[in-house]
């Protein structure tokens, strides 16, 4: 008594202590990043990232085209395993900034460009690439005036083509422009979990963190034909004179065999009120963002609907039927058996063991799997852990989070093999089988694009390196937590049928519409949670758009959850009344077909959406990764249907009191 006294005392103490920390600080924010804060003429790092395009989107290296290159060569950053799979490539760059210091600058003029160097410089500017940049964690933003509208990109053209002009021009001169905000170390402190690692600014920290803050970084390139008698004379880093973009298309820069291209830049600081933890406000800002709340609320509104329907219906549906059924004596009961049709004729095989068990066990503890990464990541992403200032660490948290929860998987797994055989027998294997299953087709798919990846060049290849880590990881994690988690479903207390299975199975009445019907059009309810959120995803993943309403997605799929456990629900209890006791995979195909809608509405996204998408290549990257993703939602999905049709299953007949 005394003991749990005074750690009573002690938990109070240290929450009072964290509430008037709490109080004592004037802000918080979890930005993703750390803040640094520069002084005057402090030299600012810009890096270069992958070339990437919406027509083709295969990234490549940004020193792949004849650009100058930085006086000490060309160094990679670190880039986490997210980063490396989405196709980032992160080098240093020639650029170089110093705080507040406006300076116009000249860098490099090329050797004559020759044949090749010439046709792959046309290739990039026809296929739409885009020179991405980095500034203390910011991407390069350009805004473009089109059809009246003022829209925004991150990076900027290799180089344009005029309609009315035969020629193709490079980008090889660039305005930058730096939105700074004087910083005085003052009331807010700040944690990060970003590539630089956690640090907290503290108030012992103001005079040291006093300076500017880089809060805006914006980009206006142009195309200018410089003299290269007066350009050859300069030196990297010399001061050149100041360009107004744009330039009329004759004083361009022609891509031509044997031309020398001259790159320049200028930089400009410019003194913003944007605060450092709104840096990002800019980036997220969303075109047609009210018809995207709209669309979203309307949704959901529908989806409440008409689950509040089908819930009512069904609870009085089963409650008449329970009542009815336990009001009688048992005379009556067995009599009842004898004339009426419905659930209540295949008590003896509703716990028959399914077709193929072992598949359908497998498949119920990679969906597990599955469902738990979805849940957590797109939680702590709703939470602010993983801002996009955090480049690949979503990616990387849903590799790690997979791997970890393989612990899950394999209890599940074998605790429902457990509970169809009767025994433990074959646990191992059946862990094995789930620890690879997924995971095998993930892999198989990815090899055969990589294969085509490695044949065009593109930084989006895994290198083999990075094929071994993955391997490691698997076998290393995934593969040792699923047998543990097997283990421990052998241990666990087996789940007890409430009725005895007989000898002989039941034959099951011919129906006038095929089940698989049925099936299929009930994964059309929970496709409707799903579409609207769809694509603004596929628009961010193939638009190279931001995505970062994960609220929003948060709700969504707390929704998608519901809806497919009640359509599973209801489809299991409408086979059963049909004195169908083959259940079990029409559950999980009941919920588990939105794939099928999830996957042909990809396709109708490639073929009247990303119409700028061009060359097999790019489809079959796109269908590939599509793919994938229908293959996880079905197994999430259709995991989430079973699960909640053998408890209701289970629960039903238990309810039920029969000799």
């Amino acid at each position: 008594m005394a003991l749990s006294s005074i750690l009573g005392r002690r938990y109070l103490a240290a929450f009072v202590y964290f509430v008037l920390i709490s109080h004592a600080c004037n802000g918080f924010y979890l930005p993703g990043t750390y803040m640094h804060t520069y002084s005057t003429g402090d030299e600012i790092v810009v890096k270069v990232n992958s070339l990437t395009s919406i027509e083709t989107e295969l990234p490549f290296s940004y020193y792949s085209l004849p650009y100058c290159k930085p006086q000490n060569g060309i160094k990679k950053s670190a880039e986490n395993l997210g980063e490396l799979l989405m196709g980032d490539q992160i080098d240093n760059s020639p650029y170089r900034f110093r705080m507040n210091v406006n300076e116009s600058i000249y860098l490099c003029t090329t050797p004559p460009l020759n044949e090749n160097e010439v046709k792959l410089l046309k290739q990039r500017t026809h296929e739409l690439y885009q020179v991405n940049m980095i500034l203390d964690n910011l991407p390069a933003l350009r805004y473009a005036n089109q059809n009246g509208m003022k829209i925004q990109w991150t990076g900027f053209p290799v180089g344009y083509a005029p309609p009315n002009s035969k020629e193709d021009y490079i980008i090889n001169h660039l305005k930058f422009r730096v939105l700074i905000h004087e910083y005085e170390g003052a009331g807010v402190e700040i944690i990060g979990t970003g590539e630089e690692g956690m640090g907290v600014i503290s108030e012992t920290d103001k005079k040291k963190t006093a300076g500017y803050e880089i809060v805006g970084f914006e980009v206006v390139p142009c195309s200018v034909k410089y003299d290269l008698e007066q350009m050859t004379k300069l030196h990297m880093y010399d001061n050149s004179t100041s360009i107004n973009c744009p330039l009329e298309i004759e004083r361009s820069q022609i891509i031509r065999e044997q031309q020398r291209i001259s790159f320049t830049y200028e930089v400009d600081f410019v003194k913003s009120d944007i605060r450092w933890p709104s840096r990002w406000d800019a980036y997220l800002k969303m075109e047609g963002d009210r018809v995207h709340w709209f669309s979203i609320l309307n949704s959901l509104m529908v989806i409440f609907f008409l689950a509040g329907i089908v819930f009512v219906i069904f609870l009085r549906t089963v409650r008449r039927d329970l009542t009815r059924y336990e009001e009688l004596d048992k005379e009556a009961q067995a009599q009842m058996n004898e004339e009426l049709s419905g659930w209540k004729l295949v008590v003896g095989d509703v716990f028959r063991e399914p077709n193929h068990s072992k598949l359908l066990c497998i498949m119920i503890g990679d969906g597990v799997q599955i469902t738990g990464m979805t849940v957590v990541t797109i939680l702590f992403a709703a939470l602010g852990f993983m801002s996009p200032a955090s480049r690949g660490m979503l990616l990387t948290g849903m590799i790690m989070l997979y791997l970890f929860l393989g612990i899950a998987a394999g209890y599940v797994g074998v605790r429902l093999w457990r509970t169809i055989k009767g025994t433990s027998d074959g646990w191992k294997s059946v862990s094995w089988a789930i620890a690879c299953f997924f995971p095998g087709i993930v892999f198989v798919i990815l090899t055969t694009l990589n294969f085509i990846l490695w044949g065009s060049n593109s930084t989006g290849a895994l290198p083999i390196s990075l094929y071994f880590e993955l391997i490691a990881l698997w076998f290393c994690i995934s593969v040792p937590l699923t047998l543990l988690g097997g283990h421990l479903g052998t241990r666990a207390e087996p789940i007890q049928y409430p009725v005895r299975t007989n000898q002989i199975p039941r034959e099951i009445p011919a129906r006038k519409y095929p089940s698989w019907l049925l099936i299929l059009g009930a994964g059309t309810l929970p496709f409707g949670t799903l579409f609207i959120e769809l694509f603004f995803i596929l628009s961010s993943i193939w638009l190279g758009r931001f995505y970062y309403v994960f609220g929003f997605l948060f709700i969504v799929l707390l929704l998608l959850v519901i809806i497919c456990a009640e359509v599973s629900l209801v489809l299991t209890y409408m086979h059963l009344c049909v004195e169908d006791w083959m259940w079990w995979w029409k559950a999980f195909y009941a919920s588990g077909s939105v794939s099928l809608y999830v996957f042909l509405y990809s396709v109708n996204y490639l073929v009247f959406d990303l119409q700028s998408l061009s060359g097999p290549v790019s489809a079959i990257l796109y269908l590939g990764y599509s793919l994938i993703m229908a293959v996880a939602i079905m197994l999430a999905t259709g995991t989430i249907g079973l699960l909640t049709s053998f408890y209701f299953v289970h629960y039903l007949f238990s309810s039920v009191k029969i000799d």
